[in-house]
């Protein structure tokens, strides 16, 4: 398998780090992999798997996130678009393709909406684009968990308020990726000097998923018992982009990426590389109002 290359680069003064594994045979423009709030450039092996025979698979440690310096004070959403764009420009890459989870759609979106010309194909999962009152709730018991300094208390409130532990609702490995959850954010805090503040970060703000996308073909996936925000608020959104193709993915939730590891990567592989998606796949031929936005 070819080397991997690692390149910092900065935008505004904060340095940030990517990673690219070369493809094999590629096939299509690079693919680009934006996950969770502590999700850096090393978390996706599957992607790697799947991905490498037919692109270049793109992962970063995006400013706030990973061994990237932290973000300076006040909205992010700006500043985390061009660090995306000048990973694009250090590429020399005209499209890439984008792939955005959960904290990381609000990003992969906002560079789609800004720089469309720049977006090959855009896959979504996960998209926060409601949170009710009972996660808000949840949310700010673990925010005051985590400020305590209570961080085991805090790991095992975010994990649980991530999942859905309903037991009349199947979720396969559910166990397997709670605990690994934990373990995540537990390591986050303790290696990380900015981890808590990414996370106050990630629950305090709101993203803007409203005003639609013409221009990019989009996939918007969730998993079935998806308890962030519905899997019928995430089809709503993906009304929003005109031509987009929505899926549900059976027996797993807003951690579809762990639950279902395999049968994402290869979603998102067979979209990059222009393959039909396996069964299950909605086209929404026109473009929707926008969903209700966050309280």
């Amino acid at each position: 398998m070819p080397e991997e290359i690692i390149r910092t680069l900065s935008v505004d003064g904060v340095r940030y780090s990517y990673r690219v594994l070369p493809g094999a045979r590629p096939v299509t423009e690079p693919a680009l992999i934006l996950g969770g709030a502590l999700q850096g450039m090393f978390g996706w092996p599957q992607m790697d798997d799947h991905l490498s025979p037919a692109a270049d698979v793109v992962t970063a440690d995006l400013p706030g996130m990973g061994g990237a310096d932290p973000l300076p004070p006040g909205p992010s959403a700006d500043l985390l678009r061009r660090a995306v764009l000048g990973i694009a420009d250090d590429l020399g890459a005209p499209r890439l393709n984008v792939f955005g989870f959960s904290y990381g759609t609000a990003i992969a979106f906002g560079f789609a909406r800004r720089h469309r010309e720049r977006v090959a194909r855009l896959a979504l999962g996960g998209v926060p684009v409601h949170i009710d009152a009972v996660q808000v709730a949840c949310w700010e018991r673990a925010r005051r968990q985590l400020a305590a300094g209570d961080r085991e208390g805090f790991a095992a409130t975010a994990a649980d308020a991530l999942m859905c532990l309903d037991p009349e609702r199947p979720v396969h490995r559910r166990e397997l990726a709670r605990r690994y959850v934990r373990r995540s954010f537990l390591h986050a805090l303790t290696h990380s000097p900015h981890a808590a503040d990414s996370l106050y970060r990630a629950l305090a703000d709101r993203p803007d998923f409203s005003g639609g996308l013409t221009g990019v073909p989009a996939l918007v996936f969730a998993g079935e018992h998806d308890t962030v925000t519905s899997p019928a608020r995430q089809r709503e959104f993906a009304a929003t982009i005109e031509g987009s193709r929505f899926l549900t993915i059976g027996e797993s939730d807003h951690w579809v990426v762990l639950e279902r590891a395999d049968d994402v990567a290869s979603l998102v592989s067979r979209f990059f590389t222009g393959r039909e998606p396996a069964g299950g796949v909605v086209t929404l031929p026109r473009q929707a109002g926008a969903p209700a936005g966050r309280p």
